[in-house]
């Protein structure tokens, strides 16, 4: 039979599939994201293979363990959700220079016991070994392919016969089951199911490297984020020296997990306690800065939030906010307005999480509440106090899971008192802790208890 070609026309956002072009997708609605790609139709394009799977009666199917490789740092391995399991395809994602390679190049470089086969289609042998040379590790059992033809990957794959394979990065992989150049969508979606195929086959998990857009998402079709099992955000700012491991998706654990790295000349290194990271050292008592326990995931975390409040130049007051919801800044400082009669409506107000943390814990509501009272009356709050409560659009304080958590990290870091609702104190021990448990009832009661 000889091949024929034809036109398929799918969705850069969500990979829904037409036979004619459009201009929304009718799928997930966005415009002018419609492309065409040549799709070649023959016998020898997917081999078809007899005696595959069978169903089974789901009565007769063995439970088995999950088997996880430990990976050298214990950050990636708490993201993964307790280690890398076996068979899996993870995709990790971030900004350009960010350090995603060095990530994983440690990792591989670090994993003692196991076989790695690192691929790389951006960058030379020598320039791996450079980068290999500045980090300071060598590792025997880590060999470097350069490489992005898929069929040349799996016949040297099938030849060493690795434990753990890299691959950096999906845009640069190319099948020759498709007529298109690499990095296209359909490009993308094949070598990424074929990474799959090869994961699933012989039971070695895969880390993909993934390219991401101006707005911060994964380059590629959609379909790319539900073929593989994890995805991770690789996350920071470039002039800074951290960097945020977080976890988007994952079929063996939690999504909603944390990891933070600190960037030296060396190359990363873990930050195994990120509470002391994240709080600022200050010689001098400021307004507007308040301490709130969180929740990343299993992980509690102290956080520190800032917020200047000021009287505003023109017309119209400037709402800003860097790692928090401005909606939900919005709807507090309503309730502070209307419940406890603080005039907010004609001043400025700008709120940060510092250290770069982004966060959507309802807990964090009181710390901000705070900060933003503080930075009003120009008063300082004591840096030895932590906030973890919701608050209720009447202006009620309201409860937070897991506070037994959150105290016992502040009371850890040596704070002396901390701030909850007082439905959390209902049958609380707060005699196990070396610091005060302080109940509030409202955002007047706050108010009452900071600035008398």
């Amino acid at each position: 039979m000889t091949s024929k070609e034809k036109s398929v026309f799918f969705c850069k956002s969500c990979g829904n599939e037409s036979p004619k072009w459009f201009g929304k997708c009718p799928a997930c609605g966005e415009w002018n994201t419609c492309v065409e790609e040549k799709r070649q139709k023959a016998e020898d394009r997917r081999q078809k293979t007899e005696g595959g799977m069978v169903p089974v009666p789901i009565r007769e199917i063995t439970n088995a363990e999950e088997q996880r490789i430990l990976l050298p740092y214990g950050e990636l391995n708490r993201v993964l959700g307790g280690g890398l399991v076996l068979g899996s395809l993870v995709l990790v994602g971030g900004e350009p220079g960010i350090g995603k390679s060095t990530l994983l190049l440690q990792t591989a470089l670090r994993l003692t016991g196991k076989k790695v086969l690192y691929i790389s289609g951006e960058e030379s042998q020598t320039q791996i070994k450079m980068r290999a040379d500045r980090i300071g590790i060598h590792n025997e059992q880590c060999l470097i392919l350069t490489e992005t033809d898929t069929r040349e990957i799996l016949r040297h794959f099938k030849e060493v016969q690795p434990d753990l394979v890299v691959i950096d990065s999906i845009q640069t992989l190319s099948s020759p089951f498709v007529d298109s150049s690499a990095g296209t969508i359909t490009q993308i979606r094949e070598t990424a199911a074929e990474m799959n195929k090869i994961a699933k086959t012989y039971q070695v998990p895969v880390f993909l490297i993934g390219h991401i857009t101006k707005d911060g998402s994964i380059a590629g079709p959609k379909i790319l984020e539900h073929i593989v099992d994890t995805v991770l955000q690789f996350e920071g700012d470039r002039h800074y020296g951290f960097r945020i491991l977080r976890t988007i998706k994952n079929r063996f654990g939690s999504s909603s997990e944390l990891g933070i790295f600190e960037m030296n000349a060396d190359g990363l290194r873990e930050v195994n306690n990120p509470s002391e990271f994240l709080l600022s050292q200050r010689d001098e008592a400021v307004s507007g800065i308040a301490v709130a326990a969180t929740l990343e995931g299993q992980r509690p975390m102290l956080i520190e939030t800032q917020a200047l409040v000021s009287t505003a130049a023109y017309g119209t007051p400037q709402r800003s906010t860097t790692g928090f919801d401005t909606r939900r800044m919005n709807m507090l400082l309503a309730v502070l307005e209307k419940r406890a009669g603080f005039r907010l409506n004609m001043k400025d107000v700008f709120l940060n999480i510092a250290g770069g943390i982004r966060s959507d814990d309802p807990a964090i509501d009181l710390a901000v509440v705070a900060a933003v009272l503080s930075s009003n009356a120009d008063i300082p709050i004591d840096s030895r106090y932590a906030f973890a409560a919701e608050v209720g659009l009447s202006g009620e304080i309201r409860a937070v899971t897991r506070i037994d958590t959150r105290i016992a990290e502040a009371d850890k870091l040596g704070f002396e008192k901390f701030f909850l609702s007082k439905y959390n104190a209902k049958g609380l021990d707060t005699h196990r802790f070396h610091l005060e448990v302080v109940p509030i009832a409202s955002v007047v009661d706050l108010a009452t208890e900071l600035f008398g």
